[in-house]
């Protein structure tokens, strides 16, 4: 048998054991949205051999690529179809009478588990590094360059602990939930953006994220179905979005430039929730082109794939470009071009596809802990899950805006933090842990049984 025949066959396997009730297009549009991400970030970077590296290096020096950020700007993605799986998630948790307790637990540890070694060795890294004479101001953006991923992680988690209770609300309320968030996200703009006070804007990764989160409930419980509905929703939003952009005092943007004086993203403002509802709309208008297409199972094996590594691939794709950098910089900027050059535009395929290789390699050492073991202890206090989560998210938002490094040395106690919370509010099983029933807990499952 031919290795082209053996990976259809494979592909075969992979579809015939896919449920016929899962939504494939959950999962594709989850692979696709990282993609983006991933492709995204390696290419706004820009690698100077005279300047070093410039976080949004092209958003910076080229104005016309801003309008490109409404599509490629795909964080509302992952929230829409985290709705979806959250609910469904949830509300077999309910059915089987499993605990709030125990359901918060579980996606701790399938969300919090692979961060873990990331956090580990960049610690180790700036230790070394520092000890070893680099310069604090370069291993302070090389760790906010490499943990930038983690404020996703750190919005996201928030809305997980509120999901059971943004669900209810959903069920009760419907569209008047998704409304009332959107209301209250712009009396945080106004108050934030009128005082100058960017923390008060922090709210909005709250608000502004439960309200496209909401929109993941409402495609799954079919309040946007059919092709007029999902075409209504891009369009509010794109109506939203043009209004908030011409005639108020947000950027056309939609990720953060230093020649903006406010940002789109950080911390998120309401235009984000309105791009969520252009970008939901129109990808559920292709919903059932889609699906189709997702029936082949070549396609349906690759989303398969890449879905059940997407944290590894999400975590350590930066840390990939931000090592290759920092490696031909020291070598006297070999192999790097001038940014936005046409030499520098031709490079990008070549540029992705080392990196990608180079990510490949982390995936596969650390893709393992995505596959946490099966959980058989009995559901823990609300509590306990909740304070982990508490520790999980200071932690990450912390290192995403500021790194590992600051101006006294490296500022280990952030992802101690995080660390220290999942082992002592028990996320982290530990070899002490013992169960007390027979009982298992459930485990988040992979894109195919």
């Amino acid at each position: 048998m031919t290795t082209q025949t053996k990976r259809l066959s494979r592909a075969e396997q992979v579809h015939a054991a896919t449920p016929p009730s899962r939504n494939r297009v959950v999962d594709f549009l989850r692979a696709a949205a990282i993609t983006v991400v991933v492709l995204g970030h390696w290419t706004i970077v820009a690698v100077d051999p005279r300047t070093g590296i410039e976080p949004h290096g092209v958003l910076d020096h080229a104005p016309w690529t801003h309008p490109l950020t409404w599509v490629f700007q795909v964080m509302p993605i992952f929230f829409l179809v985290g709705g979806y799986s959250n609910a469904i998630s949830w509300r077999s948790a309910r059915k089987k009478d499993q605990t709030y307790g125990a359901w918060l637990r579980t996606r701790l540890r399938r969300l919090g588990i692979p961060l873990l070694p990331l956090l580990i060795i960049w610690l180790i890294i700036c230790w070394v590094a520092i000890g070893l004479g680099a310069p604090l101001s370069t291993m302070q953006l090389a760790s906010q360059m490499a943990l930038i991923p983690t404020w996703f992680l750190a919005a996201y988690l928030m809305v997980i602990v509120f999901a059971p209770l943004t669900l209810v609300t959903w069920e009760r309320f419907g569209w008047w939930s998704v409304i009332i968030g959107l209301v209250l996200a712009a009396v945080v703009d106004l108050i934030s953006i009128g005082l100058d006070n960017s923390l008060i804007g922090y709210a909005n990764y709250v608000l502004v994220w439960v309200s496209v989160h909401q929109l993941g409930y409402a495609w799954l419980d079919g309040r946007l179905a059919g092709t007029a509905r999902r075409l209504a929703l891009a369009g509010i939003g794109a109506l939203g979005l043009a209004l908030l952009v011409g005639l108020g005092p947000y950027p056309v943007s939609m990720i953060t430039s230093g020649a903006d004086e406010i940002s789109n993203s950080n911390p998120t403002r309401i235009t984000m929730a309105f791009l969520g509802m252009v970008q939901a709309g129109l990808v559920l208008a292709f919903e059932p082109a889609l699906n189709r297409a997702l029936q082949r199972p070549r396609l349906w094996l690759l989303t398969v794939l890449v879905n059940q590594r997407i944290m590894s691939w999400f975590l350590w794709h930066l840390t990939a470009m931000v090592g290759l950098a920092q490696l031909l910089l020291a070598l006297g900027g070999i192999g790097l071009v001038e940014p936005l050059t046409t030499v520098w535009w031709l490079t990008r395929p070549l540029w992705c596809l080392v990196l990608l290789a180079i990510t490949a390699v982390f995936v596969l050492i650390f893709g393992r802990f995505e596959s946490p073991k099966p959980d058989p202890r009995p559901a823990p206090p609300i509590w306990k899950p909740v304070a982990a989560a508490i520790c999980c998210v200071g932690g990450v938002a912390v290192l995403a805006s500021v790194g590992l490094v600051g101006a006294q040395g490296v500022n280990g106690y952030w992802p101690v933090l995080v660390l220290a919370g999942m082992v002592a509010f028990g996320v982290l099983r530990m070899p002490w842990d013992r169960p007390r029933t027979p009982r298992a807990e459930q485990t988040d499952q992979p894109a195919v049984p």
